[in-house]
């Protein structure tokens, strides 16, 4: 098969995109998937339970940023070619490290205010698919860096 040192790498990245794409319908579209839950609230990337959708919410904090933008920019880069892959997964790799970070900064955050004032807040299971693509696009970049050395020719013109 041709470019079948690819197909790990392309596995991996096509994993990544689904959970990006799961992460980035959260809350309130998709109530399952959320960052963070507190309450009878779950919030999502374009805000929270029973909120309208929308980029961006208010948090009755300061420093009121969203990154649901970076978990969508990291779904869009998945595959275009062996090589391109490589590349494109590389840094769909930084796109969603930043926006994995900026997310556990802010919704911890967030946490840690909501608990300090006796309200039960708990991570969501957004954070824990973010870093599983995360994880499946390092795989994912590293195999296709791999697979661009491997053999394209089909074995029955090798004869």
């Amino acid at each position: 098969m041709a470019a079948s040192g690819a197909l790990p790498g392309l596995f991996f990245c096509f994993s990544a995109m689904l959970l990006l794409i799961f992460v980035s319908v959260s809350s309130p579209t998709w109530n399952t998937i959320s960052f963070l839950n507190a309450n009878q609230y779950a919030f999502g990337v374009f805000g929270y339970t029973g909120s309208k959708v929308q980029v961006g919410y208010y948090f009755p904090l300061p420093g009121d940023i969203n990154t649901g933008i970076l978990h969508m920019c990291g779904a869009g880069y998945h595959r275009a070619g062996t090589v391109f892959m490589t590349i494109l997964a590389g840094l769909a790799t930084l796109c969603t490290l930043v926006a994995w970070i900026i997310s556990m900064s802010l919704f911890g955050t967030v946490r840690d205010r909501l608990r300090s004032e006796g309200i039960n807040a708990n991570w969501g299971n957004a954070n824990w698919l973010a870093l599983g693509a995360l994880v499946a696009l390092l795989l994912g970049s590293c195999t296709a860096a791999c697979g661009i050395f491997g053999h394209y020719r089909d074995r029955r013109s090798r004869r």
